[in-house]
């Protein structure tokens, strides 16, 4: 009988369960509740359940998954080493048609607008006592871009990363809740019923000769970025040259959905109870908070101010997409214009801004990159 005692106690101890923390089981909890929203509110299910489940995968003691030569150790290795960001650039570049930005280019200042974000952000956090360094990769949340929240944060804060990358994926899926009760607060019944002219048709030579230029201009201006917006314009140009469908479906499709998978994974496995679970960690997801509303309203009130000068055509709700998360933030927009006005369909003008903003947090990435002198 003894050493049958002795033989289940020996068992035990090789389990997970005699290392479980507290810690461990709230976090594994949180990772569930990703994981419900993501189903049965269906939030960003492409987002939040890899990074749920790898939450609750982080959280189970002693299976060396996240050890040195584990599975999700070398998953891990796309973010450490910088490989994710680009390559989910280039699938998300293959499946944009920039043309919404190409035919109203005077919307692309609305990405600047809903990017004031960023720098409140960023000088909340140095208040607060963080680092320049660790300030501009928490700022940079505010850009509603994960893969440029990973890139920057690896080249100036990758201690940060748990908390930065969680943060930035979180409150994009959570986004359709953040966002309608700002917009309704800033703008007038009003102005969201109004229904703006069609856009002009782009021309085939417009949109191949975009990511050519582009990748010109903002390599030459801004070579910290490069890799990101490289592929991004790689992915655009495969799908407008309209030669190499097989490549541009690869890149939008089953590549991107392994990339998806991987990336999401990987950031849930980084919240890890003995180093997520700290104050700095709260601060850090309150002023992503702080970001993401202020870049709102910015972008909503630039509107404002745009549909002032435009003799009411433009709706200030097409402002609230000006922070880069594609297509989420111009779903967000049509959706409370559509309640408004069910004939009034937003999507097209609100991707304008939407995809301006991607170049708008990149820029801004880029920019601290080159200040800070990180290449």
């Amino acid at each position: 009988m003894d050493i049958l005692l002795k033989l289940f106690k020996d068992m035990i101890q090789t389990t997970g369960l005699v290392h479980l923390t507290l810690g461990n089981i709230f976090l594994i909890f949180v990772g569930i509740f990703l994981i419900y929203l993501a189903i049965v509110k269906k939030y960003e299910p492409f987002l939040l359940l890899p990074i749920g489940f790898g939450s609750i995968v982080a959280n189970i003691p002693a299976t060396d998954l996240l050890q040195p030569g584990g599975l999700i150790y070398f998953f891990y290795l796309g973010v450490e080493k910088v490989i994710y960001p680009p390559l989910i650039f280039l699938g998300v570049g293959a499946m944009t048609d920039f043309g919404p930005m190409i035919a109203n280019p005077s919307l692309m200042i609305l990405g600047a607008f809903a990017h004031i974000g960023i720098f409140i952000a960023l000088i909340g956090a140095k208040l607060l006592g963080f680092s320049i360094f660790e300030s501009g990769a928490i700022g940079i949340i505010g850009g509603a871009d994960g893969p440029m929240a990973i890139y920057v944060t690896q080249k100036l804060a990758p201690h940060l990363m748990a908390q930065i990358s969680v943060a930035a994926y979180s409150y994009m899926a959570l986004m359709p809740l953040i966002q309608p009760p700002i917009m309704r607060l800033l703008t007038t019944k009003e102005e969201r019923q109004i229904m703006m002219k069609q856009m002009r048709p782009v021309s085939k030579t417009e949109k191949i000769a975009f990511p050519i230029v582009i990748t010109i201009l903002i390599d030459l201006l801004l070579p910290p970025i490069a890799p990101l917006i490289t592929m991004l314009m790689l992915g655009n140009l495969l799908k407008e040259s309209g030669v190499v469908d097989r490549l541009a479906k690869t890149a939008s499709g089953e590549f991107m959905n392994v990339i998806t998978i991987l990336l999401g994974v990987s950031i849930g496995s980084t919240m890890k109870a003995d180093t997520f679970l700290t104050i700095k960690t709260l601060e850090i997801i309150v002023l992503g908070l702080i970001a993401f509303m202020t870049g709102t309203a910015g972008g909503i009130l630039g509107a404002k101010f745009l549909n002032k000068l435009s003799g009411g055509k433009i709706n200030p709700l097409i402002g609230s997409a000006g922070i880069a998360s594609v297509p989420i933030a111009a779903r967000v927009s049509h959706s409370v214009a559509i309640k408004e006005n069910p004939y009034n369909f937003l999507i097209m003008h609100a991707m304008g801004p939407n995809l301006a903003g991607v170049f708008g947090t990149a820029i801004a990435g880029g920019i601290m990159l080159v200040l800070l002198g990180v290449h």
